[in-house]
């Protein structure tokens, strides 16, 4: 039986999604054949498109609820329903723990742990009401699994949202599904900005077991798999989308010291 992962007729919501990882989540989404709206505080440079369909853009701050809560319902009146959400907006500049005033790392949990469950909140008030209730997905990230010296603020927010995302999925079950995708590196326009050139991101690319950073599309498909029927009985659960993780230190330490005979 082939693996139907068909949208038509579905409406999904993608926050901060007018680039990188966001904008390849709205592109699969599109290509899904749902309907797709993204938003963020300022409109994409160009349009969000995928076989010939656009994503519509609305403006939107998600640190204002009450704004929030009316971008939900606008959508919905717009659109006759809503489906899907997925939590992509985030993300954090390098500053370590002890170089910033807390103020500014608040700033970051905020935008990476309240602003989700803000829009959440607001999307559920919808989803519930629906025959079908919905699907919500969390972009979580491996900062949240392990320690992150320079972002430990964001870290800290991703842990906390994955474990946000498995206490939603059980008070707001059986109307909606809740699920995180636990990300690793991903290649982006701002690839660049983190690791270098083409030289830099290959080099990078390297220490992951699959030998390269992901394709936000990549990224986008495993979202459009968590919102269709195939994924029904999934809730609560963790993705890792991450290549295989991270080769632990100590093993390349211990070849170093005790190579292996030829």
């Amino acid at each position: 039986m082939p693996l139907n992962l068909d949208l038509t007729g579905r409406v999904a919501v993608v926050t901060g999604g007018t680039r990188g990882v966001g904008a390849g989540i709205a592109r699969a989404f599109l290509q899904a054949g749902a309907e797709v709206v993204v938003c963020a505080r300022r409109p994409p440079d160009t349009p969000v498109t995928a076989d010939g369909r656009t994503a519509r853009f609305r403006p939107l701050d998600l640190r204002e609820p009450d704004v929030v809560r009316e971008f939900f319902h606008t959508v919905a009146a717009d659109h006759g329903r809503l489906d899907c959400l997925v939590n992509n907006a985030g993300g954090s500049p390098y500053r370590l723990l002890g170089e910033t005033a807390a103020e500014r790392h608040a700033r970051v949990v905020e935008l990476n742990l309240i602003a989700p469950m803000t829009a959440s909140l607001a999307a559920y008030d919808v989803m519930r009401g629906q025959p079908d209730g919905g699907s919500m997905i969390m972009i979580g990230s491996v900062s949240g699994t392990r320690p992150s010296p320079g972002t430990a603020a964001y870290g800290a927010a991703k842990a906390g949202l994955d474990n946000l995302a498995r206490s939603m999925a059980v008070e707001w079950a059986p109307h909606v599904r809740v699920n995180t995708l636990v990300l690793g590196m991903v290649r982006t326009e701002l690839s660049a900005l983190h690791y270098g050139d083409e030289a830099g991101v290959a080099a990078v690319g390297a220490t992951v077991p699959l030998g390269r950073l992901a394709e936000p599309t990549e990224i986008g498909d495993a979202c459009v798999f968590l919102a269709s029927g195939r994924a029904g009985y999934v809730s609560g659960a963790s993705l890792l989308v991450h290549g295989g993780g991270e080769r632990p230190a100590f093993l390349d330490a211990a070849t170093a010291n005790h190579p292996k005979e030829s």
